[in-house]
């Protein structure tokens, strides 16, 4: 375990610190300062010294208390002062050679939408000294990550799966990796990570910087700890079961028959707001029930594309969408500093989720309010949960219009009839358009002389028959799949309009019921009738036709 070098900074300071008054170099400083940053959190203060003086750091703390920029400035400042060092003095940098790409700094997490989040804080800090990051998560495709790290991505965030997977087909190396960090440490031996977490540290340069963040040392944490810290300074801001100051719990009991009047009326303020659920299912069918009752939703669950969590994500952290209906995946990860309001629709089954969920609200220094809904049959496991967890909340019986839910609802927001997420995303850069699942290679062949034939401007004539399902340049658009086309990228309705109304008569008269059919099979006669003629005029003339008979 970690020696008796530690510190216990859960007092906030009677003075703010700045990040110039902890060394943090210059460049830094001004990146900071341009996203109004200039003061630093507690873990912040308490860990950016030993961390930028290169010592391993045990930081244990909260969620949302700052723990990725107490990371991130000492990985990148180290990371660029090595980088000078061996300019310096003219080292050749093993990072560089050889086709193999060698990243310099690793940081672990447990979750996609958390690797994202880090790297959007990350990549600012390291572009001030002209370094790349690169993201590299499982659920997406591993050419762009694989062509990120060709590309010179000197720090990488990852999840333990796909880093695995990359390195068994010997696409990187982190034998040159200087500094590695695991953010969620708790959260990834939740999830299983553990032991490719290790495997994974043990591939590393050895006598590097390690910093380890996490809530607990539970669950083989403290495995990882011993063996790959080296007299590491432990930092402890809070407890893994404290509370924060500014986060209100409310714990309301109802009844199943006045739930789903409540869940509406928590879910139909003006500020941003998180419910969540147990399961996928339930989410999914609470957030279509919001928008049905005209109060915008949007999903984030583990039945969803990677695109579509961060296309609702996205939508959610902008403020295009007020509410957030998601399970417990967006507990591990999302960051968002300004969410007013988070209602556990569902009781979690544990005080750890408990915490995590409760901590998407009161981030980064900001007020923010919890409510718990408990039915009768779930009240005995949830007192006993809140009881574990340290939330001294009193419970009260309420329904949609009781002062209490209408007074922390605050303003209601105007409802919004026939109200959708857009879905219609431009696709890649260098992607091809997919192939229909139903026509197959023969299906596609078809289309190509189909589109060929009559040009492109026909080329969504064909609806639901025969070999012309779908276009080869174009796909209809669905939920998933935009409409794009190759030349000029995502069309909308008006330019699709301009494009069929720009076809030829031919591909017109195709666009109308059987005159297709009639309007193809004559072209078709046509075409073997040439080709009969053809064939009998060289027969006719074939001066060795008679030669036998002779």
């Amino acid at each position: 375990m970690p020696d008796s070098n530690s510190s216990n900074s859960g007092q906030p300071a009677a003075e703010p610190v700045t990040f110039e008054q902890l060394g943090v170099p210059e460049p830094l400083v001004r990146v900071l300062r341009k996203d109004g940053k200039t003061s630093a959190f507690p873990i912040q203060r308490d860990t950016l010294p030993d961390a930028l003086a290169g010592r391993d750091i045990l930081g244990r703390g909260r969620t949302g208390s700052g723990k990725t920029l107490a990371f991130s400035i000492p990985l990148v400042a180290r990371l660029a002062a090595d980088q000078e060092g061996r300019a310096t003095h003219g080292r050749g940098g093993a990072a560089g050679s050889g086709s193999l790409p060698r990243p310099r700094g690793l940081v672990l997490a447990p979750t996609r939408e958390l690797a994202n989040q880090i790297d959007e804080v990350l990549n600012p800090l390291a572009q001030a000294y002209g370094m790349r990051t690169c993201t590299v998560y499982g659920g997406v495709g591993q050419g762009r990550q694989v062509d990120a790290l060709r590309r010179g991505a000197k720090i990488v965030v990852a999840c333990p799966g796909r880093l695995e997977d990359l390195l068994r087909q010997h696409k990187l190396s982190l034998e040159d990796v200087e500094i590695a960090v695991l953010d969620e440490a708790d959260e990834m031996a939740d999830m299983g990570f553990l032991p490719a977490v290790e495997r994974i540290l043990a591939q590393v340069r050895p006598g590097g910087q390690r910093m380890l963040f996490s809530a607990t040392l539970d669950h083989g944490v403290d495995a990882v700890v011993k063996r790959f810290l080296k007299d590491p300074k432990i930092h402890e801001v809070d407890s893994a079961t404290q509370h924060v100051d500014l986060m209100t719990h409310h714990i309301f009991r109802t009844t199943q028959a006045a739930k789903h009047d409540l869940v509406r009326k928590l879910a139909s303020g003006t500020g941003r707001r998180i419910l969540f659920t147990r399961t996928k299912f339930q989410a999914k069918k609470l957030a279509k029930n919001l928008i049905d009752n005209g109060i915008p939703a949007a999903q984030l669950h583990g039945n969803l594309s990677q695109n579509q969590r961060d296309r609702n994500l996205g939508a959610f952290s902008r403020g295009e969408v007020k509410v957030l209906v998601a399970t417990d995946v967006a507990a591990r990860g999302v960051d968002i500093s300004d969410v007013d309001l988070v209602v556990q629709v569902d009781p979690p089954a544990d005080p750890k989720s408990f915490l995590h969920r409760s901590g998407r609200t009161a981030r980064a220094g900001r007020s923010g309010d919890v409510v718990t809904l408990v039915l009768p049959d779930q009240w005995r496991d949830t007192r006993r949960m809140l009881r574990m967890a340290h939330i001294d909340a009193k419970p009260v019986q309420v329904t949609a219009d009781s002062p209490e839910v209408t007074e922390l609802v605050g303003p209601v927001a105007k409802p919004i009839r026939g109200w959708s997420l857009q879905t219609e995303q431009p696709q890649a850069s260098g992607e091809r358009p997919a192939r229909s699942r139903r026509g197959g290679r023969s299906g596609y062949r078809g289309r190509l002389q189909t589109d060929r034939r009559f040009g492109r401007g026909g080329q969504e004539r064909h609806k639901g028959r025969g070999r012309g399902r779908q276009a080869s340049w174009s796909q209809r658009p669905s939920e998933d799949r935009p409409v794009f086309d190759r030349e000029v990228g995502p069309l909308d309705g008006r330019t699709r309009s301009r494009r069929h109304a720009g076809s030829s008569d031919h591909t017109n008269e195709c666009n109308h019921g059987h005159g297709r059919n009639r309007a193809e099979s004559r072209l078709d006669t046509d075409r073997r009738d040439l080709r009969r003629g053809r064939r009998r005029h060289r027969r006719d003339n074939n001066p060795f036709r008679y030669a036998s008979s002779r």
